[in-house]
C-alpha cells in the first residue's frame, strides 16, 4: 500500500502539533509494549534506548550471542529466525519493529506469526531495495527482484532483492497496519561497518589524506540516533507506506565530510587531496570505487546519492549536523580496544591510498 498524500498530511500534523508524543497522566497510562526483532547490534541499542525514553516497555528477540546477559531492564527471548519461533507463540505486543530481517523465506514465517499478535509493524528495509541507482529514487522506484524466491544467501547482488521481498512479505502479513523504511548508510556511534568512520579515523591519522571526486559531490547518510527517533515517531502515529530515510538530497557533501573529519582532528594536521573520479576509474577497478559515503556521480551509481527524502521529512525526519555526528562517531570508535581500531573493516588500504596520490601527483594534472 502506498501511502497516501492525506495520510501523510495527517501524520504531519499530527506530529507536528505533539498529538504523538502527548504525556498521558499517569493514572490513564497504557502499557506500550514494543518487540524489536534483534535489538543488540547497531540499530537496536539506539532504538530501544529511545523507546524507553518515550515509556515503552521493550522486549527483544534474537539469538543472545551479542549479548549474552540480555540488556538491562530489556526482556530477552531467545530464538533464531530460521525456525525456533517458539518464544514468540502465545504473547502479544502493541507493535514489533523487524530490525534483522534479510532472508524473505525466514521473514515471511515471523511476519505471519506476529501480524495476529501485533498491532503495527515496521520493517526497516534498505535503498539497496531499488533495481537501479542511475536516477535518483522515489518511493515508488522499481524495486529488484529475486530470481529465487528461496535464496539465503547474502551477497552484492542478491541483497537488495532480497529486502524488496521481505518488505512484500511484511506488507501482507500486516495488511495495512505497517510502514517500510528504508535507510540508506546508517551512521555514527556502534556502526560496525566502518564506512563513514573510516573519513574521521583516516583525519585523526594526520599526513596527505586521498579525498574521492569533488568537494561539492553529494552524499547521503542518516545518523542512527535521528533514525532511531524518527521511526519511533512512525510508530506513535502508526505511519503507513514506505520511505526512504535519508539526509535531503544535496544536503550533505564529501567535502563537508573530509572538512568536518579534519575539524574533529585539529592537532593531526592532516591535509586533503582531491583526485577526480576520472583518475579513479582509469586507474582502480569498479570494486575499488567503493568509498562510501560518497559514489561516482557518473554511470551506475549517478542518482545513488540522491534519493528523495520527502515523504520522511514530512512525517519528522530530521538530520543533526554533520560536524556532530563525525566528532561523537571518532569519539566513539576510540573507546574500542586498540586491535579493533587497528583494522577498519571499510576504506582505503593505506599502501593503496599512497600509491594513488603518487601516480596523481606524478600525472601533473594535480599542479
Amino acid at each position: 500500500m502506498n501511502t497516501t498524500r492525506r495520510h501523510l498530511l495527517r501524520i504531519a500534523a499530527a506530529l507536528a502539533a505533539g498529538g504523538a508524543l502527548r504525556a498521558v497522566p499517569a493514572t490513564q497510562a497504557k502499557v506500550k509494549t514494543l518487540l524489536i526483532l534483534g535489538g543488540t547490534g547497531f540499530i537496536g541499542p539506539h532504538l530501544t534506548q529511545e523507546a524507553q525514553r518515550l515509556g515503552w516497555t521493550v522486549t527483544h528477540f534474537n539469538r543472545g550471542k551479542s549479548a549474552t546477559a540480555g540488556v538491562r531492564e530489556v526482556e530477552t527471548l531467545i530464538g533464531d529466525r530460521k525456525g525456533q519461533l517458539e518464544t514468540l507463540k502465545g504473547r502479544k505486543w502493541d507493535v514489533m519493529i523487524d530490525d534483522t530481517g534479510y532472508i524473505p523465506k525466514f521473514v515471511k514465517r515471523s511476519a505471519a506469526l506476529l501480524a495476529p499478535a501485533v498491532g503495527y509493524g515496521l520493517y526497516i528495509s534498505s535503498i539497496s531495495a531499488y533495481a537501479s541507482f542511475a536516477k535518483p529514487n522515489d518511493e515508488d522506484s522499481p524495486l529488484g527482484k529475486l530470481a529465487n524466491i528461496e535464496e539465503e544467501e547474502i551477497t552484492e547482488t542478491s541483497y537488495g532483492p532480497m529486502k524488496a521481498l521481505c518488505e512484500r512479505y511484511s506488507m501482507e502479513a500486516f495488511k495495512g497496519r505497517m510502514s517500510v523504511v528504508r535507510p540508506g548508510y546508517i551512521v555514527g556511534p556502534l556502526d560496525p561497518t566502518d564506512r563513514f568512520t573510516y573519513w574521521p579515523v583516516r583525519a585523526a591519522r594526520g599526513g596527505e589524506m586521498l579525498a574521492p571526486g569533488t568537494r561539492a559531490d553529494p552524499i547521503q547518510i542518516i545518523d542512527v540516533r535521528d533514525l532511531a527517533a524518527w521511526m519511533m515517531k512512525l510508530v506513535e502515529a502508526r505511519a503507513v507506506g514506505y520511505f526512504n530515510a535519508v539526509s535531503p538530497p544535496g544536503a550533505f557533501t564529501i567535502g563537508e565530510l573530509i572538512v568536518a573529519s579534519q575539524s574533529a582532528s585539529p592537532t593531526a594536521g592532516t591535509t586533503a587531496t582531491w583526485v577526480p573520479e576520472e583518475f579513479l576509474v582509469a586507474h582502480w577497478k569498479a570494486e575499488d570505487l567503493d568509498l562510501p559515503p560518497w559514489a561516482p556521480a557518473k554511470g551506475d551509481e549517478a542518482g545513488a546519492s540522491l534519493s528523495t527524502a520527502a515523504r520522511a521529512a514530512k512525517t519528522g525526519l530530521r538530520s543533526r549536523p554533520l560536524a556532530e555526528t563525525v566528532r561523537d562517531t571518532l569519539a566513539w570508535f576510540q573507546t574500542l580496544p586498540p586491535e579493533r581500531q587497528a583494522k577498519l573493516r571499510a576504506g582505503l588500504d593505506p599502501s593503496r591510498e599512497k600509491e594513488t596520490l603518487a601516480a596523481w601527483h606524478a600525472s601533473g594534472a594535480s599542479s
